[in-house]
């Protein structure tokens, strides 16, 4: 996983926005925004939910303890009826390897088959027309 060094300069860069546009958004200046580019200053608990907002990205996921933007709404997001995304991990995880495994297998061939049905609908479109 990226560092919270690497996350936070990329996250700027990707939207080609200046140190000084971050830093004005968590009200401090660019030198010191800068330092918590470089690791040289720790980024306060304030900037941090600051900037998670802006980014629209989970804490865990700027502090590089995770590779999920989304956090906790995602986790908390209904999937059918009262099944969440969270609950559904859980279940996941709560299998043995071969369990997971069966179950990504039966994910991947879900896909498939969607796109295969996606397909043919455009077939059948371009045919009528």
């Amino acid at each position: 996983m990226k560092s919270t060094l690497e996350i936070l300069r990329g996250l700027r860069e990707d939207r080609d926005l200046k140190q000084s546009d971050i830093a004005n958004l968590i009200g401090t200046t660019q030198q010191q925004y800068s330092k918590y580019e470089t690791g040289e200053s720790e980024l306060p608990l304030r900037a941090l939910s600051i900037l998670a907002d802006h980014y629209r990205v989970s804490a865990d996921f700027l502090m590089g303890r995770t590779d999920c933007r989304e956090g906790i709404s995602a986790l908390n997001q209904k999937i059918i009826d009262s099944i969440t995304a969270g609950s559904l991990l859980s279940d996941v995880m709560s299998l043995n390897m071969a369990g997971r495994r069966a179950v990504l297998e039966y994910v991947f061939l879900q896909k498939l088959k969607q796109r295969y049905e996606t397909r043919g609908k455009h077939a059948k479109k371009k045919t009528e027309a």
